[in-house]
């Protein structure tokens, strides 16, 4: 009689935060504009800092070209890259994101392209951001049931409050260098602030 295989092993990992600084923080040093440095971690209903964030950049006449500038010259966490050159060595990895297609590129290209699940934006003609699409509400979350559906076993790594759902959906959850107010209430989930134990946590067995 044949042994069973295990499920395969797919870990999912936010991407600001986590591989990447946080870009509307960058964006707020650049412009000098404090009110844009809020970010999930701060404000857990996405919607509404959306819509406060593309006010702003209206009022400080930040075009999507401009934050694309700023991007361009931002590079990953150090440690990052090669981070996840060991854990793609054991694991399938999907980067789910609340980033957007439109800023994400060139910084996938210094990560190695690895995969990548997040959203779109909307511009006007005068090159202003005027909203987003969403490629699914709680995508995050979603994407995790989906793939545990399928077969997979599911591990998951995340800093912010958007975050939470899919490290519960997951097999093992585990906080990457937390807000410590997001580190006392979800106690549930180990917190660490290195790669190398981010990487034994999410490939391990047990």
């Amino acid at each position: 009689m044949l042994n069973s295989m295990p499920p395969m092993l797919v870990c999912c990992l936010d991407l600001e935060g986590v591989l990447i600084p946080e870009i509307w923080i960058e964006v707020a040093r650049r412009f000098k504009s404090d009110e844009l440095k809020l970010t999930t971690r701060d404000i857990p209903d996405y919607d509404r800092l959306m819509k406060y964030r593309i006010g702003i950049l209206k009022k400080k006449n930040i075009r999507l070209k401009d934050i694309q500038k700023v991007i361009a010259g931002m590079n990953p966490l150090p440690g990052a890259k090669a981070f996840l050159t060991a854990l793609r060595a054991q694991a399938t990895v999907i980067i789910l994101s609340d980033t957007f297609y439109e800023f994400a590129g060139p910084l996938m290209k210094k990560l190695g392209q690895p995969v990548l699940f997040c959203n779109w934006l909307k511009t006007g003609r005068s090159g202003f951001i005027s909203g987003y699409q969403l490629r699914q509400k709680d995508g995050k979350t979603k994407a995790v049931k989906a793939l545990k559906s399928i077969g997979f076993r599911v591990h998951a790594a995340g800093d912010s409050y958007n975050d939470l759902g899919m490290l519960k959906a997951a097999g093992r959850g585990i906080l990457f260098n937390p807000p410590l107010a997001i580190k006392n209430k979800f106690k549930r989930f180990p917190a660490v602030t290195q790669y190398a134990q981010l990487l034994r946590l999410l490939t391990a067995s047990q």
